[in-house]
This record gives C-alpha cells, structure tokens and sequence, in this order.
C-alpha cells in the first residue's frame, strides 16, 4: 500500500488522479530499474512517498539522487514513490527483489492502488533474455511493447505512427504445434502477470521491453528510456544525442565508476 511522506503539518496525500503511473518490473539485467533512475534523475522529481510491501526482499541505503552533502544522508527503502504534477507523472521505483511466491499478492495489491488513486493509466519498463528469442523476434529491433485493449484504444494508432513493433506471441508447443500461440517473456520476472491481470481488470497498461543479456545494461537502459521517450516526450530530444539529454543519478557513479562513458559526467 501507497504511504505519503510525512512532511510534518498534517499535508493532504498526493492527488494522482489522471497521471501516468511509471514503474520497473525486476528483471533481467535490471534494465527497466536503470532507465527509471534516469526518468527520476532528469526530472528531478520529488519523492513523495514509499509502497509497503512484504513482498519485496528489505533493503535500505542512502538517497541514490543526492546532489549535494545535504541530502546525501536521506535513506531510501525498496520501493518508493516520485512525482511530478506539471507532466501528470508519477515513479514507482522497485529497488530489490520479490520474494519467492510473491508476484500475485504484490500484482492485487499494487492493481488496487492504482484503481483507488484514478491513476489514467500504468507504463512497465521490462526487458527479456536475447537468447531465448525465437526466429521472427531476432529481425528488426530488439525493443517490443504491449497494450492491454484498454490501452489499445486510446494509443494504438500512435504506436503505429512510431513504427513500434508489438510483442509476437511465440509456440506453445514448438516444434509439435505453432497454432496455439501464447506470451513468453523469459527474464521478465513480474511483468506477463502484472500485464494479465491488468488485462482482465481493465487497467490500461502499457510494456516496454528490450530484449538483452545480463552484463554492462547501462546502454540497455539509455535505449529503453529513450524508447519511453519517444512515446511520452518527457525530455527534448535529438536523434543525434543518445546519451547525453538524461542526468546520471549519484549512485550510478559510485556503483560503476569510470565504466561509464566520460560523455556521462
């Protein structure tokens, strides 16, 4: 569940009404994590709150967007929440692991949140293992998306526009049958189900997704966040700029040090 930040004076709990709710499903390579630290980073969004969980592994740290001594020391947990009003945004960002057996309590009680603060709609960022393509998922770009029919209405003819390619669905049986048809994403941790039930509830959701190996996903991240950016416009961008127009958070700096290019600082 959604708890505000305790700002002292008794403030109000965010109004989310009609945002556009951001999240990272964990999965492989950490890709989605990474470009939704970008989107908090660039937009200098203000933490507004965390989501209680028990489904998360516990973890805390110190504020991975610091940028300067002052709020260096602020402590982080596994899952908390930023916003930003003036582009209808707001950031759930998942900083640990599930919880084995834990997708399906954390997909109920994260779907109720977002029908109880009339969120518009909910964009995953996810990614999938590159080796466990099948053969039409290997042409083209390695970046996929899906709609729930939700969604689809509303967006469908936008994704056509950007050209985007839809997640295929693959053989449930290769090599017996190819009629029955089904979605796989291996590596994808959380997101078919997150996507599913989204489906069946009538949430619209969308999912981004790059398929990658596990490894450096920093240009991973750079693409998919761009990718997202496309769509949404969260920044001014230039087909010539890849990785320059996003702000590297703090952390990123201590966790990777000089394998980041010099570009990035």
């Amino acid at each position: 569940m959604f708890i505000p930040c305790d700002r002292g004076g008794g403030s109000a709990a965010p109004d989310f009404k009609g945002f556009t709710l951001l999240m990272p499903a964990v999965s492989v390579g950490n890709v989605g994590q990474l470009a939704i630290d970008l989107v908090i980073s660039t937009l200098d969004m203000t933490k507004v709150g965390y989501f209680y969980t028990d489904c998360l592994v516990p973890m805390v740290g110190n504020n991975p967007y610091a940028t300067a001594e002052e709020n260096s020391t602020e402590l982080s947990i596994n899952a908390e929440v930023y916003s930003l009003p003036s582009k209808k945004l707001v950031v759930l960002q998942i900083r640990s692991p599930f919880i084995k057996n834990k997708y399906r309590p954390f997909c109920e009680t994260l779907l109720s949140w977002v029908k109880s603060s009339k969120c518009a709609r909910v964009v995953l960022l996810s990614s999938s293992h590159a080796y466990q393509r099948d053969d039409e998922q290997l042409l083209g770009t390695p970046l996929r998306y899906l709609l729930t029919p939700d969604l689809e209405k509303a967006v469908g003819g936008r994704m056509q526009e950007l050209n985007w390619k839809e997640m295929e669905k693959v053989a449930a049986y290769p090599g017996i049958s190819d009629t029955d048809k089904v979605l796989h994403i291996p590596g994808g941790g959380i997101t078919k189900l997150l996507f599913t039930e989204s489906c069946s509830k009538g949430i619209q959701m969308a999912v981004l997704l790059k398929f990658c190996s596990e490894g450096d996903n920093i240009p991973d991240a750079f693409v998919l966040v761009n990718y997202l950016n496309e769509w949404l416009q969260l920044i001014k961008s230039e087909v010539s700029t890849v990785w320059s127009k996003w702000k590297i958070p703090s952390s990123w700096r201590l966790l990777f040090g000089n394998g980041l290019p010099p570009a990035l600082f």
